[in-house]
């Protein structure tokens, strides 16, 4: 059996969510109206900006939005979005993560994304970073190559709980003594099932569902890194929050 590493992506390695930029780029490209982004998503992200929202909601804004945009498009556009993203952005990621991608590369580690972003963007990212495999949101087509407007999602704990499973069995991985990095609520699942889970950079959600879940309390590491020093807090001394 093997050891791997679960990465998650939109703010654990990406530095922001990666359907952000594509989503710029629809807009830029006039296959978003901008309006809807002044009027739908510009709401959302002030609320999380100011610290009066869910970060979680503004993605998911954006993500029922591109939902509606990308139907009827050829799987060619959003593939060529995709590497212009990636090619322009990629390097926006967290120092922590890249050094920890490096490490399990080194330990001989399988290292595997498992993200709620779209499947284009997923498989961009794990080409430049070396991944082993990925998971991400299936955007689903028909026999064309034409968007339809339904989604296979991977942003959800129970997605990534069932995308785990199915990795476990493909390449006899070893989850007692594997890893697991992620940020919000939908990597629960993710750290209920490794031996090591690291949460970077967690939501609040996050925090309260793993320091109140005693077994991952004991075994979990809480990193934050901020400007250009990284922060490995002990669970016990993180009070109000």
């Amino acid at each position: 059996m093997i050891t791997a590493a679960f990465f998650d992506i939109d703010g654990t390695l990406y530095r922001e969510g990666l359907i952000a930029e594509v989503f710029k780029k629809l807009v830029k490209y006039e296959i978003i109206p901008s309006d809807r982004w002044y009027k739908e998503v510009k709401p959302e992200y002030d609320r999380w900006d100011k610290r009066q929202g869910n970060y979680d909601n503004y993605l998911l804004k954006m993500a029922d939005i591109y939902i509606e945009a990308i139907k009827g498009l050829h799987k060619s556009q959003i593939e060529f979005i995709a590497k212009n993203v990636i090619s322009q952005k990629g390097d926006r990621v967290y120092t922590y993560t890249r050094d920890r991608i490096k490490w399990h590369k080194e330990k001989g580690h399988k290292i595997i994304t498992v993200s709620g972003s779209p499947i284009e963007l997923v498989r961009e990212m794990s080409f430049k970073y070396g991944f082993d495999d990925y998971r991400g949101a299936i955007y689903v087509m028909d026999k064309e190559d034409i968007y339809t407007g339904e989604v296979v999602p991977m942003w959800d704990s129970d997605s990534k709980r069932k995308a785990i499973n199915e990795l476990v069995r493909k390449y006899d991985i070893n989850l007692d003594e594997s890893y697991a990095y992620g940020d919000t609520a939908g990597d629960f699942t993710m750290f209920q099932m490794v031996k090591y889970p690291i949460c970077v950079n967690p939501t609040k959600e996050i925090l309260h569902k793993v320091l109140g879940d005693d077994v991952i309390k004991e075994k979990i590491q809480i990193i934050v890194e901020r400007k250009d020093v990284v922060y490995n807090l002990k669970p016990e001394f993180i009070k109000n929050f």
